[in-house]
C-alpha cells in the first residue's frame, strides 16, 4: 500500500475543547482532518512548484487516535505523508521527487495556517474553542447525559466516578519540583493550542522501520503488559515514557478504569484509517504509485530488510485488488499460511461442497462419522446448599 519512498509522520494535536467536540461528531472530525491534510498536500505541492516541478501530487494515510498516554480522551491525527511529490514525465512514467526537510519557519507557518482555518471552520459550526465548561449541548441528544460527562472528565484528566468524583487521576512518581522543560525541536511548532510535530521520518529502503511505525499508528489504547492489579484492588498503569513532572505510573479504581475505557470506544461504522491524495481509493495515479512499493517477489525485494514477522511465500503475481483470495489475505495480514500442509506440500482449493448426500458419501468413503454430533448438556454451576458459589482466579 505504501510506495518505497521517503515518508514523514506529521502529528497534529488539538485544543482540549476541540477534542471533546470531535469525540461526539465524527463528521466534524473528518472535516477538521480534511483541513489538516489539504494544508499538508498544499505545503508539499507549493515547495515542489518553487523547484519547477509541475503536475505534482503526494499521498498520505491518517490514523485518527482517540486516546492519550493516560487513557484520557485525546482526539488527534497521526498522518504518514509521502515526503515528496510524484510527477508525470514526458514519457508518461510516474517519478517521485523527494522533498528537502522543512525549516522551522515553514512548520511554524503551517501550524498557524491550520489553527486559523480550523478555528474558522468551528466558528461556522457554532463551536467556540475558548477554554471553559464542557456543555452537554455539544453532544448528540441520544448520547447526552452520563457519557458526555464522562468524556468531559476524561479530556481534563479527572474521574467522574469512584471514591472521589472530580479528582484528578492518581499519579506515582510525581514531584513538587518545577517540570523539566522539553528540548526544543526544529520540527515542532505550536499556535493557539494547536501542536504540529513532523520530526519522524523513514528512509525509502527502511521497510522494517516503516512497519514498526505503522504498528505504532494502529496500536490499541494500552498494552496488556503495562497493566497491573495492585494488592488493594486498584489498577496500575505504567507509562511508556515518564512525564516531565516525574510521573511514571497512574492508579485507577475499578470503576474509574472502566470509565476511562468507555469513552475511548468509537461509535459503530466509524472509519479511523483514511487515505488521501494519490493513495486515495479513487485516485487515478494510485496504481502507478503503489506499484513502486516492495515487489511481491521476495527475490526482487532483496535490498529491502525482511519484515519483523515471519516471512511467508507470496504469490508470484499480484492479483487484482478486488480479487484477493482469502488464503492470500490471511497470509498477508496475519502471517498465517492456511494452505500449508504438515507433509510439506501445498493444499489446493478444489471445490465447496454443500449438498448433504454428497457430503455424507464422501465421509463414508473416508470412514468418518456422518451424523451431526450431539452437543453435551450445559453443566450447572457449583452449589453449596442453596447458595451459588463462584470461584474467581486470584
Amino acid at each position: 500500500m505504501l510506495p518505497a519512498v521517503p515518508i514523514r509522520q506529521w502529528v497534529l494535536s488539538l485544543p482540549f475543547r476541540l477534542r471533546y467536540v470531535l469525540a461526539w461528531d465524527h463528521a466534524l472530525c473528518r472535516a477538521v482532518l480534511a483541513v489538516h491534510v489539504r494544508a499538508l498536500r498544499a505545503f508539499y505541492r507549493r515547495r515542489a512548484r518553487r523547484e519547477g516541478i509541475p503536475d505534482d501530487e503526494t499521498g498520505a494515510v491518517t490514523a485518527i487516535q482517540r486516546w492519550g498516554s493516560a487513557l484520557n480522551l485525546n482526539v488527534h491525527f497521526h498522518t504518514l505523508v509521502l515526503d515528496g511529490v510524484f510527477t508525470r514525465e514526458a514519457s508518461g512514467a510516474l517519478r517521485f521527487v523527494p522533498a528537502p526537510p522543512p525549516t522551522p519557519r515553514e512548520i511554524g507557518r503551517l501550524v498557524a495556517t491550520l489553527a486559523r482555518r480550523v478555528t474558522a471552520l468551528m466558528r461556522r459550526h457554532g463551536v467556540t474553542l475558548a477554554t471553559g465548561e464542557y456543555a452537554d449541548d455539544d453532544a448528540p441528544q441520544e448520547d447526552a447525559g452520563a457519557l458526555a460527562a464522562l468524556a468531559a472528565a476524561s479530556v481534563t484528566g479527572r474521574s467522574l466516578l469512584g471514591a472521589t468524583p472530580g479528582a484528578r487521576v492518581g499519579r506515582i512518581g510525581r514531584t513538587r519540583a518545577a517540570p523539566t522543560a522539553k528540548a526544543a525541536s526544529p520540527w515542532h511548532a505550536r499556535a493557539a493550542a494547536f501542536d504540529l510535530h513532523g520530526a519522524r521520518t523513514v528512509r525509502a529502503e527502511d521497510r522494517r522501520t516503516l512497519e514498526r511505525l505503522c504498528h505504532y499508528l494502529l496500536r490499541p489504547p494500552l498494552a496488556q503488559e503495562r497493566i497491573e492489579l495492585l494488592a488493594d484492588g486498584r489498577i496500575g498503569l505504567t507509562l511508556a515514557h515518564p512525564w516531565a513532572d516525574g510521573t511514571r505510573a497512574l492508579v485507577f479504581g475499578g470503576v474509574e478504569f472502566l470509565e476511562k475505557l468507555a469513552v475511548l470506544i468509537p461509535k459503530p461504522r466509524v472509519n479511523l484509517l483514511i487515505y488521501h491524495g494519490i493513495l486515495g481509493a479513487r485516485a487515478r495515479q494510485r496504481a502507478a504509485a503503489v506499484a513502486q512499493a516492495v515487489p511481491l517477489n521476495p527475490e526482487a525485494a532483496a535490498p529491502m530488510p525482511p519484515p519483523a514477522a515471519a516471512t511467508l511465500p507470496l504469490p508470484p503475481t499480484a492479483p487484482s485488488r478486488r480479487a484477493w483470495a482469502w488464503a492470500d489475505l490471511m497470509r498477508r495480514i496475519f502471517a498465517i499460511d492456511v494452505l500449508a500442509c504438515v507433509c510439506g506440500a501445498r493444499l489446493r482449493f478444489v471445490a465447496t461442497i454443500e449438498d448433504p448426500p454428497v457430503v455424507q458419501r464422501i465421509l463414508r468413503h473416508l470412514g468418518l462419522p456422518t451424523a451431526t454430533p450431539v452437543p453435551a448438556p450445559a453443566r450447572s454451576p457449583p452449589r453449596d446448599g442453596n447458595d451459588l458459589v463462584f470461584e474467581f482466579p486470584p
